[in-house]
């Protein structure tokens, strides 16, 4: 790593609204630097977890060094792919603190979207150097010309200055790498200063314990070398250094400027703080900035299937939020559901993507409660303002064909089911960006929904007074879908305090035993109902799958 001087080293992230072609081009830079053998299978080569894989996104950012030789030179350069959907947009900003550049991917075909502007803002804010590649120049209906006015229009970047590529085909892919080493500045680093390194990210191993990957912004670490923490003031011994190439590959140091692992016999995953400053021991210095925590947006309770796995889940979600260090946890207690935590997640497919990553990499079956958002509740006030439930704030056209639109929204109007409905509307065309607004005061009430009279904890909700009536009315009809027959009449009902506003009736079940009948479709039936007892936990005295809940809130969020 000692060949290649700072001035021979370029940092950058790849940065787009979701679906705009990031990953397909990350493939295609690793293709072209010789990282990777070119095949026909290279898909995704950066999107290395399974719920990636399926869902077809970039949820985490993934670090990748390339080496590459441009005329006579061999230059380093480390490539961030970073996730588009607005839910993990924190993923991008810590990104973006080991960079000094970012390709801004927009496609030909779509143009500029609501990530697209506020990823621009992110690596603006940051001062970082923003090169404009407009993608999928070979579809049918690309207009690149307009997107170039797009933005110009919308970033002041003259339009000779956007890269038009096809990242699928590999056209013009090389003009890409050219201009990373022309237009982003090398690191301001030095390497005869103490070592001072950033952790930008962390994973957990279980035979190696916590992995960091770091940024060096002066000074040199090595195999052998004592360090230290700045948050919790622990030295360790580093066991292991090295590049990420796109898999790990160790080697003998890393020099300020450079980005990399790290590890150290850190063992507990409270010891590693994403935003911590690693120093030499005995050599103190002043710990970098760090990064502001993230904001959740939406609130889960999350408590184990059963109490005796307790302690597992504990240690999964632990090692997880080591991982994603955007999610918020804080101890909670149901009288329904035993022990469990209260989670805070940016968005409810974050939330989503957190409960398939911990059934997929950990194997835990856990009970999700209904997705809330944070209310500050203002007592014996006798003039509540009526909250409007949005309010248009800006109106801009970009084109002749795009317009983007500004509005304040109460959070709980859109975390639920808002952008579906957007994209079902528009035909998948509109897009959309949110961030936090503060508090204003509104006519909330607290609903419950109750079986055969005994309150549903996962189901508690708090919902707008005028809304109240329609949400009860569709959860409990969703409910008496989603719940099986017994052998006796079930009442679903929703209820704002003592009042009940909505209710349907589960018939009863009628029970083959009662009237005669085969012998062997009695014995089916038994086996049946052994294998689901299983999986039922008690209400009352009403019997529900486990998952019957789940299944109900992902409906609610699917309408």
């Amino acid at each position: 790593m000692s060949r290649f001087p700072v001035e021979n080293i370029r940092n950058f992230s790849i940065v787009a609204h979701v679906d705009h072609g990031k990953s397909t081009l990350a493939d295609r830079l690793l293709e072209l630097t010789g990282t990777i053998d070119k095949t026909k299978n290279n898909k995704q080569v950066l999107d290395k977890l399974q719920v990636e894989r399926e869902r077809g996104i970039t949820v985490k950012a993934q670090t990748a060094s390339l080496f590459h030789n441009c005329e006579g030179k061999q230059y380093l350069l480390n490539l961030i792919d970073t996730p588009g959907h607005v839910d993990f947009s924190y993923e991008v900003s810590r990104s973006l603190s080991a960079c000094q550049g970012v390709l801004l991917v927009v496609d030909a075909n779509e143009g500029i979207q609501a990530q697209t502007v506020a990823n621009f803002f992110l690596a603006f804010e940051a001062q970082l150097s923003v090169i404009p590649v407009i993608n999928k120049i070979d579809l049918k209906n690309a207009d690149p010309e307009r997107v170039e006015n797009q933005i110009e229009k919308v970033f002041d970047i003259p339009s000779d200055e956007c890269i038009k590529i096809s990242a699928k085909l590999g056209t013009n892919v090389e003009s890409v790498l050219q201009a990373v080493i022309e237009r982003i500045p090398p690191p301001k680093v030095h390497r005869k200063n103490p070592l001072r390194a950033l952790v930008f990210d962390s994973t957990f191993d279980q035979y190696r314990g916590v992995i960091a990957n770091v940024a060096l912004f002066d000074g040199v670490v090595s195999k052998g070398d004592k360090i230290v923490s700045a948050h919790t003031q622990k030295t360790y011994e580093v066991s292991e250094v090295g590049v990420l190439n796109p898999n790990e590959q160790p080697t003998h140091k890393l020099y300020a400027g450079q980005v990399g692992y790290l590890i150290a016999g850190m063992k507990n995953v409270t010891e590693a703080q994403i935003g911590d400053t690693l120093y030499l021991h005995k050599q103190p210095v002043e710990p970098l900035p760090g990064f502001k925590s993230a904001k959740p947006m939406v609130f889960a309770g999350m408590y184990p299937v059963d109490q005796s796995e307790y302690n597992n889940l504990k240690s999964a979600i632990e090692k997880l939020t080591l991982n994603d260090s955007s999610v918020t946890v804080h101890r909670d207690s149901s009288l329904a559901l035993g022990a469990g935590w209260r989670l805070g997640f940016l968005g409810l497919l974050h939330m989503e993507v957190f409960n398939q990553r911990l059934e997929q990499e950990y194997n835990a079956s856990v009970i999700l409660t209904t997705p809330t958002v944070p209310y500050k509740a203002v007592l014996s006030s006798s003039k509540l303002i009526k909250a409007r439930r949005a309010v248009q704030k800006n109106m801009i056209f970009i084109d002749q064909n795009r317009v983007m639109l500004k509005y304040l929204f109460p959070l709980n109007e859109i975390v639920v089911d808002f952008y579906d409905s957007l994209k079902s509307l528009s035909s998948g065309y509109a897009s959309f960006d949110y961030e936090d607004a503060g508090y204003q005061t509104a006519e909330l009430v607290k609903m419950d929904i109750l079986l055969n009279g005994n309150t549903v904890e996962e189901l508690v909700t708090v919902v707008h007074k005028d809304k109240a009536h329609s949400i009860g009315k569709a959860i409990c009809e969703r409910l008496k879908d989603s719940l099986p027959r017994q052998l006796f009449e079930i009442a679903i009902q929703a209820a704002i305090g003592s009042k009940i506003i909505a209710r349907e009736t589960l018939p009863i079940f009628k029970n083959i035993f009662q009237y005669g009948g085969d012998i062997t479709r009695k014995m089916k039936l038994l086996k049946r109902q052994a294998e689901g007892k299983k999986k039922l936990r008690k209400i009352g005295n009403v019997e529900v799958p486990k998952d019957a809940f789940i299944k109900v809130l992902k409906t609610q969020s699917s309408k």
